[in-house]
């Protein structure tokens, strides 16, 4: 039995060109807002070093991660915090150290966002503690949960 293989056509290969550009794009503005996490770059001040426009840099972020890059580059800090929590030692780190070196001035804030993306405290996770949940009469089941990069919680709770 023959194949046809379709060949690609003009409009397929400057697809292929958009999508290359737009995921450069996106991985050079993740690249420059995670070079000093501490204090971490406007989207104007991304937008001017790689020389393009907010609405383009917004464009390639939605259609890469369907989220804008203030959000999606906020998660990712997010995340590279928890990593440094969980990598950290109770007794010589603090949230509060962490957070600040994230570029989260706003304790409380980045409890709050913290909590709702990982579904525990940065404090829980300082201290290795894995929340639970009970499932039947005797028996515990760790949720264990990934970060989100959308904003919301990650795997189920169950009652």
């Amino acid at each position: 039995m023959l194949r046809h293989h379709r060949l690609p056509t003009i409009r397929d290969m400057i697809s292929a060109q958009q999508r290359e550009v737009r995921c450069d794009l996106v991985r050079q503005a993740e690249k420059l807002a995670l070079s000093r996490p501490d204090q971490p770059l406007s989207i104007s001040d991304i937008c001017r070093t790689l020389a393009v426009s907010e609405r383009t840099l917004r464009k390639a972020f939605i259609k890469s991660h369907g989220v804008p890059p203030c959000r999606h580059l906020r998660m990712l800090r997010l995340s590279h915090a928890r990593e440094a929590l969980l990598a950290a030692d109770r007794k010589l780190t603090t949230v509060t150290k962490v957070a600040a070196a994230f570029g989260f001035g706003e304790l409380g804030r980045f409890s709050v966002e913290y909590r709702k993306a990982f579904g525990e405290s940065p404090s829980q996770t300082l201290d290795g503690k894995i929340p639970t949940c009970r499932i039947g009469a005797d028996r515990d089941v760790s949720v264990i949960r990934g970060p989100n990069l959308h904003g919301a919680a990650s795997g189920s709770d169950i009652n």
